[in-house]
């Protein structure tokens, strides 16, 4: 190990439990031991991951949150017993790790919860809402401390909880703690004061309107919190250890308005100064450690922060909280190890929160340890596989069904939480399989193949691996991309997969009678009916090298768009973004952290933004566009990007022995071409 990262692995204590090391898993929705939004059971799929995780010497593991009250199907977490029996059989083998593990409870969601179309039909049709309420019943689900509006739709407003409600669910709180307590469990988290989530909502005054004990000042605001610590205590005892999420400012200007890094803002929730007092009031209440982030879901990039976010972006505020309280103080976001271990030395934090890099490499720790860093499968921070709840105007979450079902899988590894049907089987069979692209599709593909048995063959007409990801990990701060392309270079080299290059394949009949797998990618959508559209700098021009002017008119504001435009902008340059649509990133699979830091930081840097505009002529010096109103606009500018869109660029068809693989396929993102890749590997 390396010495700088010594101060990771050295014990601590949360109240009289001994935790070995100071890297804690914080919880993330889908990794859950009893179940996500689903009948509760205990959770073979969830129960693999964490002692994946345990094994691989993490030293405090929080499963997935699990709401004493399950949103589906109105369970009471505490009233299925079984399952409390079956994770008890199962302790035994996860404490042989030396890890501990705390489970994560929520109160819910209150005006966070996320609201999809579906459930907007259920709760404006009066007889849907009747007939959906054993199952759904968005009145309870959605309830909030006061009426306020709901993160995601304008449609299903959350009405003000009654304190018969909050008693309830204070008690149930006690039961679920005392059932996880005899099952072997070290200790729960509340989830909490953090967020924007229902407890934290009590605490918000932009939120919190409430003129009963509950409301009004900052003992009354935090009561909730407060109640639920101290039930727990008298059920379980003062030696059963709590830990309490936390967000230390809420980053937050208003309903649906964060504040973004270095902003000037006046903050509607909770300041540091609160944060000072509110610490030690819920130490005092009786929890024993804080595990602390930032931000509200109005503010969700703060606590999911997206690639755009600085690295170690909580860091100093937690470290300043830490002052205030005498207990364990943890801190989550975007955290580097080296820099997390320097906090513990210095006595800044007690432990250091992960969470998504647990999704890309569940072994990432012990490589860390053996000096094996290169071997770590990156997070890209990308969200599309576990966490791609998006919103855009007018429309509420446009997210899957399956997506919403089985969060906590990863864009960048297939396997996670599906190893029902992603999993590596040896070939009886092995073949010489030909792939025709090294691109990342390509290269998934070919490591699948290897790993089973088989022989590929790489055929890449560059001198260079990477495809269009060299292109999609250009920008400034893409390095965890980068980061990625770099592991993948590396597993060709390590599993001594055949490379060729400067090989450019014209047709798959050579290969007749051997398996081809076609991974050539897309071509971009050229604006042909555009006067002067060959003017324009494709996208992927761009980001390997053209250079472009000082005033720069991007033409997409999708995800590529407006990456592009932020760009331009962090170099100094004067974007300017036209899109049809009548919002940026209108698309599904982009997580609504990722999506609303663009939109926001756009405002607030004043970046000229055109909705509901369409590219007209391309001149010299200028381009023309027509607004919604029918109107002409003429925008001033030195170069003109096109992000319109790419269209798939198969070499071959379908057929038998012929698989296509990426945007070849079909044009999605990073984790359909990976998924999609595994997938045909498991094929052949």
């Amino acid at each position: 190990m390396k010495q700088n990262l010594e101060p990771l692995f050295t014990p601590w204590k949360i109240g009289s439990c001994e935790i070995k090391n100071r890297i804690v898993m914080t919880s993330m929705g889908g990794t859950n031991l009893l179940g996500w939004m689903e009948i509760n059971h205990f959770d073979e799929a969830g129960a693999k991951f964490i002692m994946e995780v345990a094994k691989n010497n993490c030293g405090l593991i929080l499963p997935g949150c699990q709401p004493v009250y399950n949103p589906m199907f109105g369970q009471w977490l505490y009233k299925n017993k079984k399952m409390y029996k079956d994770l008890a059989k199962w302790m035994p083998k996860f404490h042989e790790t030396g890890a501990k593990l705390f489970v994560q409870l929520t109160a819910g969601f209150g005006r966070s919860f996320t609201i999809s179309h579906l459930m907007e039909t259920l709760y404006t049709n009066k007889a849907l809402r009747v007939l959906s309420k054993p199952f759904m019943d968005l009145d309870k689900i959605t309830a909030a401390p006061s009426e306020s509006p709901n993160r995601w739709s304008d449609k299903v407003p959350s009405r003000e909880m009654t304190v018969e409600e909050i008693k309830e669910f204070i008690e149930a709180f006690g039961k679920t703690a005392k059932l996880l307590q005899d099952a072997g469990v070290d200790g729960v988290e509340i989830h909490a004061v953090h967020e924007g989530y229902l407890l934290d909502q009590f605490t918000l005054k932009y939120v919190n309107k409430r003129e009963d004990e509950y409301g009004g000042s900052l003992e009354n605001r935090y009561r909730f919190a407060a109640e639920i610590v101290k039930e727990i205590k008298r059920v379980c005892g003062r030696d059963f250890p709590v830990s309490l999420r936390y967000s230390v400012e809420s980053k937050t200007k208003g309903f649906r308005q964060g504040a973004l890094p270095g902003e000037e803002y006046v903050e509607v929730g909770r300041d540091m100064a609160e944060s000072e007092i509110a610490a030690k009031f819920l130490q005092d209440a009786g929890y024993d450690m804080l595990n602390c982030d930032n931000g509200t879901y109005d503010a969700w990039y703060w606590a999911h922060p997206p690639v755009y976010m600085p690295e170690n972006c909580n860091l100093d505020d937690v470290a300043h909280i830490r002052k205030f309280v005498d207990i364990p103080v943890v801190c989550a976001g975007r955290m580097d190890p080296a820099v997390a271990a320097q906090a513990v030395k210095d006595g800044r934090i007690d432990g250091a929160g992960f969470a998504r890099p647990f999704l890309a490499d569940q072994e990432w720790v012990t490589k860390l340890m053996e000096e094996r860093e290169e071997d770590i499968r990156p997070c890209i921070l990308c969200h599309n596989g576990c966490f791609n709840m998006c919103h855009y105007e007018g429309v509420p979450n446009d997210q899957e069904l399956s997506d919403s079902l089985h969060l906590a899988r990863c864009a960048v590894n297939a396997e996670t939480m599906q190893w029902n049907k992603h999993k590596i089987v040896p070939t009886t069979f092995p073949r010489v399989v030909h792939i025709i692209g090294g691109g990342i599709g390509g290269m998934e593909a070919a490591r699948v193949l290897k790993l089973r048995g088989h022989e590929p063959v790489i055929h890449e007409m560059t001198d260079r691996l990477g495809g269009s990801f060299i292109a999609a990990g250009a920008e400034s701060y893409k390095g965890k991309l980068r980061d990625l392309l770099a592991w993948y270079k590396k597993q060709m080299e390590d599993l001594q997969i055949e490379v060729h290059f400067n090989d450019k394949v014209e047709n798959v009949e050579e290969y007749a009678g051997r398996p081809v797998i076609v991974a050539t990618g897309s071509t971009a959508r050229v604006l042909k009916n555009v006067p002067g559209h060959e003017k324009m700098i494709e996208a992927c021009e761009y980001l390997t090298g053209t250079p472009v002017g000082e005033n720069v008119a991007v033409i997409g504001g999708g995800l590529t768009g407006c990456e592009i435009a932020y760009e331009l902008a962090l170099q100094g340059k004067k974007p300017v973004i036209v899109e049809m649509k009548n919002d940026l990133v209108a698309q599904t699979g982009v997580c609504l952290a990722n999506s609303s830091y663009l939109r926001e930081w756009f405002a607030l840097h004043e970046v000229p933004v055109y909705l509901e505009t369409t590219l007209k002529a391309v001149g010299d010096g200028n381009i023309t566009c027509k607004a919604k109103d029918g109107s002409e606009v003429v925008i001033p500018c030195d170069s003109v990007i096109s992000s319109a869109g790419y269209i798939a660029n198969p070499l071959a068809k379908k057929g038998k022995d012929v698989y296509l693989v990426g945007d070849c396929d079909q044009v999605g993102n990073l984790r359909t071409v990976v998924w999609r890749a595994y997938e045909v590997a498991m094929k052949i």
